[in-house]
């Protein structure tokens, strides 16, 4: 037997996962599950995006592309970015990676050296503090909740940057809160991150699912912002494994050295089947399928003041809703165990997403239908009242 690496004892698994597997074997056993725990809304990639990957792959176009990307898809995102959010961004300086995640590895052995730490907000996508222990690296969380709408309050910013820190960390849309961050936010972190000399990173990967606040790209701020994007969410293609960062002229070299190296090149065909996820037939579905989202987020939002669960964020974008269940118990993820073994609805406990006040909050993902969605509710309202 060997050891593993200490790094690995770092890493902790995703609490969901254990509620996911356990909806798994309910499933199997004839149980009907409700699933409002994975951030993957029923929707598949359109039609012709599909086309274009099969498309692809009986024209023989299987092999490596260029590390950084398909030079027509690097266009295609920089006249989407010119289009959509009236902002100029060259394409040399993006970067196409397998997934968003793939996107954040890359950040982070690009602008974070070993022994440092980056600042983030708790709760925050857990993978983003596990990325940074892969390079030597840590998160230092910082605490949020509702009174803040779980933003980093960021005149307080310069009490937890130290001699170690590299850079801050954000998201809009986010998860788990799908709260959006406005752009006189962003503004002002950047200019105090420029002033304590570290590095700003927006990851929006729930870009264009905004109902509420506003829709913008931090690129629209500095070109020395690194940006994170996916075609998972408002693409709707989560197993294609395609993302992009978007990166400073500066940083061009470095981030192409490492693309060669931890990647080669992202997947060949799904980067010929995003051109035509970003032609506008496609982007007109996508708006329709925020719309439907839309809908199912205010369906959601009546239904859980109904049951009398407060939603703690503003739920303005993505497709989550952050739920306040400490006065019902004071273990979230017990609670959404017994709600998944007894009712069969699977939602994330706030545990996933970091330590702060997690036992107190519940993710609702809004990734089905209402009929579902009002079942869903029913069952909870049962519960509910069974452990009253």
């Amino acid at each position: 037997m060997g050891n593993l690496a200490k790094r690995v004892q770092a890493i902790a698994p995703f609490h969901v996962m254990a509620i996911l597997n356990k909806a798994k074997m309910l499933q199997a056993s004839g149980k009907d599950v409700i699933h409002l725990e994975v951030g993957e809304p029923d929707f598949v990639a359109d039609e012709s995006v599909a086309k274009s990957g099969i498309d692809a792959i009986q024209q023989r176009k299987t092999g490596y592309t260029s590390a950084t990307g398909l030079p027509e898809l690097k266009r295609a995102i920089a006249l989407h970015y010119q289009k959509k959010y009236k902002t100029d961004v060259s394409p040399e300086r993006i970067i196409v990676t397998p997934g968003a995640s793939g996107a954040l590895i890359l950040l982070s052995s690009l602008m974070v050296d070993s022994g440092d730490n980056v600042l983030m907000p708790d709760p925050c996508y857990p993978c983003n503090r596990h990325f940074l222990v892969q390079v030597g690296a840590e998160a230092k969380l910082i605490n949020t909740d509702a009174s803040n709408q779980f933003a980093i309050e960021l005149e307080s910013l310069a009490d937890y940057w130290d001699e170690q820190t590299s850079g801050l960390w954000l998201a809009s849309p986010a998860n788990p809160t799908g709260a959006v961050l406005s752009q006189a936010y962003i503004e002002k972190a950047y200019e105090k991150v420029v002033r304590f000399g570290g590095h700003l990173m927006v990851d929006e990967i729930y870009q264009g699912l905004v109902y509420e606040g506003e829709d913008m790209t931090a690129l629209s701020i500095s070109e020395d912002i690194f940006v994170i994007n996916s075609f998972s969410k408002y693409f709707a293609m989560t197993g294609w494994r395609l993302g992009w960062i978007v990166v400073p002229e500066w940083a061009i070299d470095g981030a192409t050295k490492l693309a060669q190296n931890l990647f080669i090149s992202a997947p060949t065909v799904s980067q010929y089947a995003a051109v035509q996820a970003l032609e506008s037939s496609v982007l007109d579905e996508c708006e329709r399928r925020r719309q439907r989202l839309n809908e199912r987020r205010l369906y959601l939002l009546e239904g859980l003041a109904r049951l009398g669960l407060p939603v703690v964020a503003p739920a303005q974008g993505a497709f989550y809703v952050f739920v306040d269940v400490s006065g019902i118990t004071d273990n979230a993820m017990s609670w959404c165990l017994g709600l998944l073994e007894k009712y069969y609805v699977a939602l994330t406990p706030g545990d996933d997403f970091g330590f702060y006040n997690s036992h107190k909050y519940v993710r609702f993902a809004y990734t089905c239908d209402e009929a579902r969605l009002e079942e869903a509710l029913l069952r909870i309202e049962a519960y509910i009242t069974q452990e009253s």
